[in-house]
């Protein structure tokens, strides 16, 4: 309980998250009520009947109906709520404490809504979004964590995606698959798979979750008018993540430095490690519970946007760059064994650096409604090391020896609109960059692509 000097010293400090003035008891009962639900979602607070909003005390009297009526409005908070209401003597006034605690059970709701704190007041949510926001917050129902009854871990799981797993999270292989999925908490209680593990191991979890797939769109100009390509990726987070970067990687422009006998070193006109970032960021964060929207890549001559459904939680907003919270935190946790999450809320400032260091425009956020990175594209890449570049014909044969193996020349001019000796200076070109090479015998042999000593 209160004594003396704890309420002189809230009064000193004045209204705020946890601490709330009234002059004496309202009309409606309700509305003290409404405060104390709010407290109860919150960190818990205290209501000092008897102050004004100037921090004077002004004595007040609670007769026993008007205490039995807060005690009976207090009862119907669900679930139940025990706050205790007593009086402490400031000088030969009394104040009136109602003492709420941080509830265990959040949310707690009064006559079918939800009320929070907002700063020094009380606010009563009124939306979905803010309804989802507060129970990820409070750590009730994160669309990861809620059971997937079609899914099967041992049936229906991508054999190709746990072997991707154990290798990238460096796993022992005589770890057994049912000791790796118990450690990683991919059940419930129940013992029923979670939604997350059916979106990171699910052979083709867009069958059911037709909203979690990745959309890739290339626009002619600066304006969403002309589509030159539009591919959509399924399958697990992880292969939409490897698809989405292959897709970026098969349309942005990119030069070679070539210095001696060593590798070649790759100059990407945006560098690729923020698509990186933005891509795992974007299959993390998302908010999956909006089933209208996708991810979305989109290129255009002059940026490149990438954007989630679900703009940032409130406890972000406040700190946007420096503190992170996920909506899906299995799911956030799973990049994160596979190394591909760094430290905690580094991303947005790698994002930042790597655009300062590429000597581009830092990227831009926009975060209401949809979460959008938008990175700015060079005109052209120009950097005087650079001993050979690749033309966008070239590239375009790149790509297609990328995405198609094994070509042989009259078939790669069939699918460019060339000839063939227009073909083959293309692919001499790429050979003598080390870029691709010709495999076996010259009449049923062909083309492969050179990946890049990393």
């Amino acid at each position: 309980m209160l004594n003396i000097d704890n309420i002189q010293s809230l009064i000193d400090n004045g209204e705020g998250y946890n601490v709330e003035f009234k002059v004496r008891i309202p009309s409606k009962i309700r509305e003290l009520t409404e405060e104390i639900c709010a407290f109860a979602n919150a960190d818990g607070g205290y209501l000092l009947i008897g102050v004004d909003d100037n921090g004077q005390v002004v004595d007040t009297n609670l007769e026993n109906d008007k205490r039995s009526a807060i005690q009976g409005s207090i009862s119907e908070i669900s679930p139940a709520l025990h706050c205790e209401l007593y009086s402490v003597n400031v000088g030969n006034k009394t104040v009136w404490v109602i003492d709420v605690p941080s509830g265990k059970d959040k949310p707690y709701i009064f006559s079918g809504s939800i009320y929070v704190r907002e700063g020094a007041n009380s606010q009563k949510l009124r939306t979905a979004e803010e309804m989802r926001s507060f129970f990820q917050e409070c750590n009730k129902i994160f669309f990861d964590h809620i059971p997937c009854h079609w899914f099967n871990i041992y049936t229906d799981a991508d054999e190709q995606m746990i072997k991707d797993f154990r290798t990238e999270a460096k796993l022992s292989p005589s770890t057994p698959n049912k000791q790796i999925f118990e450690n990683l908490e991919l059940f419930t209680e129940n013992g029923m798979a979670k939604n997350g593990a059916a979106m990171f191991f699910g052979k083709q979890p867009e069958r059911k979750f037709m909203h979690a797939v990745t959309r890739c769109v290339l626009f002619k100009g600066t304006n969403k008018v002309y589509i030159i390509d539009d591919k959509t990726f399924g399958g697990s987070l992880y292969q939409q993540y490897l698809q989405a970067m292959s897709w970026l990687e098969s349309k942005l422009q990119v030069a070679y430095k070539i210095e001696g006998a060593g590798p070649r070193e790759e100059i990407w006109e945006i560098p690729l490690t923020v698509f990186k970032e933005a891509i795992i960021n974007a299959l993390s964060h998302r908010d999956y519970y909006e089933k209208g929207a996708n991810i979305m890549i989109e290129m255009f001559d002059d940026r490149v946007e990438i954007s989630n459904p679900g703009g940032l939680l409130p406890v972000v907003a406040k700190d946007f760059g420096h503190k992170s919270m996920t909506r899906n935190p299995l799911i956030f946790g799973l990049f994160t064994r596979m190394h591909l999450v760094e430290r905690v809320a580094s991303g947005i400032p790698r994002m930042q650096e790597a655009m300062r260091e590429a000597n581009l425009p830092e990227p831009e956020f926009h975060t209401d409604g949809m979460f959008t990175v938008i990175f700015k594209r060079g005109i052209s890449i120009k950097n005087d090391t650079v001993n050979d570049t690749v033309n966008s014909k070239e590239q375009e044969v790149l790509n297609i020896i990328k995405q198609y193996p094994g070509l042989n020349s009259s078939k790669i001019a069939r699918l460019i609109g060339k000839s063939v000796p227009t073909a083959k200076r293309y692919l001499n070109s790429l050979v003598r960059l080390d870029l691709i090479e010709f495999r076996g015998a010259q009449k049923n042999g062909g083309y492969y692509w050179n990946s890049p000593k990393r």
